[in-house]
């Protein structure tokens, strides 16, 4: 099928029901490669790359449709579609997590809960009542530096992603990854996701979700998903050991042990920590 080749999809697992796992900005799926195949004994896992990151076709891009998030829940919306999935399990990471709560509010039947890891509907300071974590100056500074020299600015963003030198690999892994996306395509998809607002959308997603919230995360900071635990309808708020942005790279174990622990209780009934 078209969809499955544009975005590199790929299905493993020999359960009935599906687990679709999403990368977040500058990645693609290898970034689930430590977590994903611990639910192929219970699940149908699906791993795919948003246009124009990864293996995907990258003739398929158009600035128009992924100007904004909407676009890249088009791309979850495909990719289900052409795999017939309903009452699908969607774990998102970073910036996927809105896509999936986009794509859920757009397609309700397609999904059954959907799984946040390092949330954020909205990165930019708006006081008094939000903090986002970032100055708007601050963002756009980071962006207009992805144009004058973009690997300082894969470097940075990989530095502050990690949040420790205590994983220096998983920095250098993510800076190549950074290094090797397409800048310009990156550079709009960094738009999409850093200066855009969706806070308006989160009271409206259907299905009920987990926010695993990690410690000393500079993207995604602790208020973050507190203002989430508090606006997300049927929500059930996690907060994670891992510190950092990437908790599936670093902390493996624990983001298995966590979604797998949501999942085996009944949709919609609070399995771990509740937010305050």
């Amino acid at each position: 099928m078209p969809v499955l080749s544009r975005n590199n999809v790929h299905v493993s697992g020999h359960g009935q029901q599906a687990i679709v796992f999403a990368h977040g900005f500058g990645c693609d799926q290898s970034m689930w490669r430590f977590v994903a195949p611990a639910f192929e004994a219970t699940h149908r896992v699906v791993l795919f790359d948003y246009v124009g990151s990864g293996q995907s076709d990258m003739t398929a891009y158009d600035a128009t449709r992924y100007g904004t998030l909407q676009g890249y829940a088009s791309d979850v919306l495909e990719v289900c579609g052409a795999l017939d999935l309903t009452q699908v399990i969607f774990v998102g990471h970073s910036v996927s997590a809105m896509i999936g709560m986009l794509a859920a509010t757009r397609r309700p039947s397609r999904f059954e809960r959907l799984v946040l890891v390092a949330p954020s509907p909205c990165y930019v300071n708006d006081p008094p009542l939000y903090r986002g974590g970032f100055e708007r100056r601050d963002l756009e500074g980071f962006l207009a530096l992805m144009d004058t020299n973009y690997t300082e600015w894969a470097g940075s963003l990989a530095s502050l992603v990690v949040g420790s030198a205590e994983y220096p690999h998983v920095t250098a892994e993510l800076t190549a990854s950074f290094c090797a996306s397409n800048p310009e395509i990156a550079h709009r998809f960094a738009e999409s996701a850093f200066l855009s607002d969706h806070r308006h959308d989160v009271p409206q997603v259907p299905v009920p979700s987990l926010i695993m919230q990690c410690a000393q995360d500079h993207i995604a900071p602790e208020q973050v998903g507190r203002w989430l635990a508090r606006h997300l309808p049927a929500n059930t708020h996690h907060a994670m050991e891992a510190t950092g942005h990437c908790p599936q790279l670093t902390h493996p174990e624990e983001t298995v042990a966590v979604i797998r622990r949501y999942l085996e209780a009944p949709a919609g009934i609070p399995a771990l920590t509740a937010a305050a």
